[in-house]
């Protein structure tokens, strides 16, 4: 029986498990890491592309992780009530590596899995009931509601992904958008602006917008230098180099993505090589997109993405 420190506050026996796990004594990446190879039901290769590293090396990250905690007598109970926030942030970093994981598998056959969204967002609604003063707790379900909500048209009749642009909108779930939107509008009164809240401000400007001519772009690039100073990373560098190409035109994009510290970065990354056959592909540079697209179909683990990738590539040696 855990040593339970919260009375009747925590009940959802997978979020208390998840926050026993998120221990202060061990790096946030480590807690973040374990919790989800042993709670999230990820494996250690879907928990090393979510954090861009070799499988081996974060097979022995966990292995560290796992030692530090017998060796330190690290008890695993529920902390009470007063030191949750200092456990907050991996927790919340849990829950969105396992929608991503949903949202856009990186291994199987699928595209989506469905289950881990789903399981995902309820851990968010139970978070926010438990935490409803917290804005990223509020901004982290608002942000997975709205992206949840494009699901349906995300995937083609044969399983292929259904790039954002060319989605029939009327698919989107109107009920996710609109308590989506309901969250990040109560985030907005507490003025204590988080990442979660930015990407969820991100997929808000797409709800709003009923065709995509009608997207805020250069709202959409703004938010996402923002996020950059929160939390800089090369996969929001590579997020805005793709705003920035739909606001101001593929060459402009392209050169963002093509700088040599973001393509060093993210070398081994399937969406950095996908996203630049992309913008060869509307510059009409077909020979450099073709491959572009080459190198993504190598380094990609997943059967839509593979057939998606492997159709534009068609496409780009066909013209």
């Amino acid at each position: 029986m855990l040593d339970d420190g919260l009375g009747s506050s925590l009940q959802d026996d997978q979020l208390r498990l998840i926050f026993t796990c998120c221990h202060p004594a061990l790096s946030t990446e480590a807690q973040v890491a374990l919790t989800l190879r042993t709670l999230g039901g990820l494996t250690t290769r879907e928990i090393a592309r979510a954090f861009l590293l070799p499988e081996s090396t974060m097979a022995q990250r966990l292995v560290r992780a796992k030692r530090k905690i017998h060796d330190a007598g690290i008890p695993f109970r529920v902390p009470p009530a007063e030191l949750l926030p200092e456990r907050l942030h991996a927790v919340l970093a849990v829950v969105y590596l396992v929608f991503n994981e949903g949202y856009a598998a990186s291994t199987g056959d699928d595209l989506l899995r469905t289950d881990l969204c789903a399981e995902a967002i309820r851990l968010g609604r139970e978070l926010a009931g438990l935490l409803p003063d917290e804005p990223e707790v509020l901004g982290l379900l608002a942000l997975m509601l709205l992206q949840d909500s494009r699901h349906e048209a995300r995937v083609g009749a044969g399983g292929e992904p259904v790039l954002l642009e060319e989605q029939d909108r009327s698919r989107w779930n109107r009920a996710e958008v609109d308590e989506g939107l309901t969250l990040l509008e109560r985030t907005r009164h507490r003025n204590r602006p988080g990442p979660y809240q930015v990407q969820a401000e991100i997929a808000a400007v797409h709800a709003r917008a009923s065709t995509p001519a009608q997207t805020d772009w250069p709202r959409i690039t703004a938010l996402y230098g923002t996020l950059l100073r929160l939390t800089p990373s090369p996969v929001v560098e590579l997020n805005r180099a793709a705003a920035v190409a739909m606001a101001c035109g593929p060459v402009y994009g392209l050169a963002l993505i093509d700088q040599p510290e973001l393509t060093a970065a993210l070398a081994g990354y399937p969406w950095l090589h996908s996203a630049r056959a992309e913008l060869l592909r509307r510059l009409d540079r077909r020979a450099e997109a073709a491959l572009a697209y080459r190198r993504a179909l190598e380094l990609s683990e997943n059967a839509a993405e593979c057939a998606f990738l492997h159709r534009r590539l068609a496409e780009v040696e066909a013209l």
